[in-house]
């Protein structure tokens, strides 16, 4: 692959531990002065139209006001950006998808070569692969972000990553079959089924590949991929410590601004096999592989391909982002020679790294293996390494003139394979079992290309595997035909108070990650390893009401999971009832209980809620502000602004905080699901002051008394205009019935966020 090296996750304590919102600015562009509104000149000649709409530097509140909360990625992704509206339902449309006829065409696109961007060898093979792992690759296990599962590859920043060079080639090489089959088949399905396509064209049996990918489409605003200002800024930016991968700041995992894994030529550009493949074994591991993934994966994508670095890198165009309108979304434009065939400038690096690199087999491993290397430079001036001496026979031909022999080449992430003591175990492994090398790199590609798509209910298609495999988080299929009333009624008598059901239900749901659909309330894991012992998940409240709860669960013949959130929304009824409204909190059954062997313990890690604005709760102290890591969670669980902030008010209301503190419990009625948050928020007999780090008090403001107590997560509700003016249409006096409708529906939508099979 190009550029793409490889990589696994750290714990990351004491790090940051959120998506960095960054402003939308576009970087160069300026503010015209002169001839604007209040001019006494005359208006012929003056500019049309009005600047600084969304060119300007000065284009977003977040520019003017930096240290202001950004809710932007609250709103991404509005309906209103999607042109096939929000009736459309991609998974009803895959199932006019003629699969068979799809597959064909994509087979015979391979070996279809283009004039206009020639294959390699006559296959498009491993530019596709390049395509659909860079697609995949991004993905990242920390926050669940990245990853081909929205086609985001299409949008700015990654079509214009260093790392990406060549892959708008790609994307418009696949467009003729987009167009020929439409909305039938989304972007971010094409974009990963092109690389298993062309492993199979090249000889490989895959594992399997699935459908089901949506697309979005604008750039998504979640993603954090750090804090550089630079593209390829040196690594030691991302680190408290270069020589110890671990310290990179966390969520990231690639080693550099623009990189997808590690950098080709070595730790910022300076050639170490075994200090690269420490970054590697960092980087993989946050991308949810372990070794021998890791193995297989570096030498299965370097089986096939080439780099491209046969020219003056220098001389390149600008990326697609940048490119003039001309360019029609298009990028790198070479100028070098055709600027294309073995002219190609994509990585800087150049060569194949196996003889023939259109086919799948254990060339890779006897490459590297079987021959001395040295580090050389490139024509385009890159640090690759090269054999010391090797027959011409085992050679790679030149792309076009397949008279013409060059060397094969090797990045320091492939040496890495050799060099490293476990990397060389299990390479040597690999050379010695095809068979075995196969299976294992067919098992890790499915892994990498459908790790962010969630449990197996959301694949669709005939080559879907039948094996439940532990990443995908299995979780059995619950009782759902049973008494809901007679079970609330046990639960009830059962003693419990409104806080312990409903903190439980939410602890259990909160996981829920939309980024990687991992996490929620299905499968009752809070009561397995690691969830279980969270601090946040209070494990000595959590095993009382697991003792109470489970022997319910058992005597009706259900899930612990569904018990679970009937008690949850039992207390929200009985704080609803203590407010003078009687209402059911609508409930779906069917959950089921994952066990121990069906979790793989290590990967839940990351899920671990180091904050919680919705129970007030903060494990330590971070460089982010509280504020900015509850619209991480927030934004996690795909809540809406106004959905957070009915929730905030409410949880308030009932006492669900950690730690049963009174912060932010603006009422003296507490346990009775009101507007008091929002009316006491919102009163301006009140003041407020700081009184330590984060904590502040509300005070009558002709007395001074002290009525209640808040953190930041409280009053950024009064303090940020947009929340405000929710939290103040929520204190009106006639929004009280609207404050406990929208209340229930954003709880159930929390609730059933990972109920796939209802959504």
């Amino acid at each position: 692959m190009e550029n793409n090296q490889n990589a696994d996750p750290s714990n990351g304590q004491g790090k940051c531990p959120v998506n960095h919102e960054q402003a939308p600015l576009n970087e160069g562009a300026t503010i015209v002065e002169g001839n604007h509104e209040g001019s006494q000149a005359s208006s012929a000649g003056k500019c049309p139209v009005m600047h600084g709409g969304n060119t300007s530097t000065k284009a977003s509140v977040t520019s003017w006001w930096p240290n202001a909360l950004n809710l932007d990625i609250l709103s991404q992704h509005d309906t209103k950006t999607n042109p096939l509206g929000a009736q459309f339902n991609y998974q009803e449309e895959l199932k006019k998808l003629d699969i068979p006829a799809l597959k064909q065409d994509m087979h015979n696109l391979m070996t279809d070569s283009q004039d206009w961007w020639p294959a390699d060898w006559g296959h498009y093979g491993g530019l596709m692969i390049r395509l659909s792992w860079h697609a995949a690759g991004s993905y990242r296990i920390s926050d669940g972000r990245g990853g081909g599962g929205t086609g985001n590859q299409r949008f700015a920043p990654l079509n214009s990553w260093p790392d990406n060079v060549s892959l708008d080639k790609a994307r418009r090489l696949l467009w003729p079959i987009k167009k020929k089959y439409g909305n039938k088949v989304s972007w971010a399905d094409l974009l990963v089924l092109a690389g298993t396509i062309a492993y199979e064209s090249m000889g490989l049996k895959t594992f399997g590949f699935a459908f089901g990918r949506e697309d979005v489409w604008s750039p998504e605003k979640d993603v954090y991929w750090g804090s550089e200002i630079e593209w390829l800024a040196p690594s030691d930016e991302r680190y408290e410590d270069v020589e110890d991968p671990s310290t990179m700041e966390n969520p990231l995992a690639s080693v550099q601004m623009g990189l997808i894994y590690v950098n080709p030529e070595g730790v910022n550009g300076k050639q170490n096999p075994l200090k690269t493949a420490a970054h590697i074994r960092e980087t993989f591991a946050r991308m949810a592989m372990n070794d021998e993934e890791t193995v297989a994966l570096t030498a299965g994508g370097h089986t096939v391909g080439k780099t491209h670095g046969n020219g003056d890198a220098s001389l390149l165009g600008d990326d697609p982002e940048s490119a003039d309108v001309e360019e029609q979304g298009l990028g790198w434009k070479n100028p070098s020679n055709t600027g294309k065939g073995r002219y190609t400038v994509t990585s800087g690096l150049e060569g194949a790294w196996t003889t023939n690199p259109t086919k799948w087999d254990n060339g890779f491993f006897q490459m590297l293996f079987n021959h001395e290397w040295e580090p050389r430079k490139s024509p385009a001036g890159a640090w690759q390494w090269e054999p010391i001496s090797i027959k011409e026979e085992d050679k790679p031909t030149d792309v076009e003139d397949f008279t013409i022999k060059h060397n094969p080449m090797m990045t320091d992430a492939d040496m890495a394979m050799k060099v490293d003591p476990i990397y060389n175990e299990i390479s040597l492994k690999f050379m010695n079992d095809q068979e075995y090398f196969s299976d294992t790199f067919a098992r890790a590609w499915f892994k990498l290309t459908h790790r962010d798509m969630g449990p197996k209910v959301r694949y669709y298609g005939p080559d879907v595997p039948e094996e439940d495999l532990i990443w995908q988080d299995p979780i059995p299929v619950g009782a759902s035909d049973y008494d809901v009333a007679a079970v609330k009624n046990k639960i009830d008598a059962a003693g419990l108070s409104v806080a312990e059901m409903v903190n439980t239900a939410w602890d259990s749901a909160r996981t829920f990650r939309g980024s990687d659909l991992r996490g929620g309330a299905n499968g009752a894991r809070i009561r397995l390893a690691p969830q279980k012992d969270w601090e946040g998940n209070e494990p000595a409240r959590l095993a009382k009401v697991l003792g109470i709860l489970e022997p319910i669960a058992t005597e009706f013949g259900i899930s612990i999971a569904d018990t679970i959130v009937l008690a949850g929304n039992l207390g929200i009824e009985k704080s609803a009832k203590a407010a003078g409204v009687t209402l059911i909190v609508p409930f779906s059954p069917g959950r089921g209980d994952a066990t121990d062997e069906m979790t793989d313990a290590e990967s839940f890690d990351p899920l671990e809620p180091l904050a919680d604005g919705y129970r007030n709760y903060s494990k330590k102290d971070y460089t982010v502000s509280s504020e900015e890591m509850m619209l991480d969670r927030t934004q996690l669980m795909g809540l809406t602004a106004p959905e957070m902030t009915v929730l905030v008010g409410g949880m308030r209301m009932i006492g669900t905080n950690y730690g049963q503190t009174k912060h932010g419990i603006f009422t003296s009625n507490e346990g009775a699901l009101t507007n008091d948050f929002f009316i006491n928020l919102t009163d301006m007999d009140n003041s407020w002051k700081p009184v330590g780090k984060g904590l502040y008090e509300i005070c009558d403001r002709k007395t001074g008394t002290v009525k209640w107590t808040a953190t930041r997560m409280d009053l950024v509700f009064g303090s940020n205009s947009i929340l405000r003016a929710y939290s103040e249409m929520y204190a009106q006096d006639d929004n009280k019935e609207k404050f406990i409708n929208d209340f229930v529906a954003a709880w159930v939508k929390v609730m059933n966020a990972d109920r796939f099979d209802l959504n």
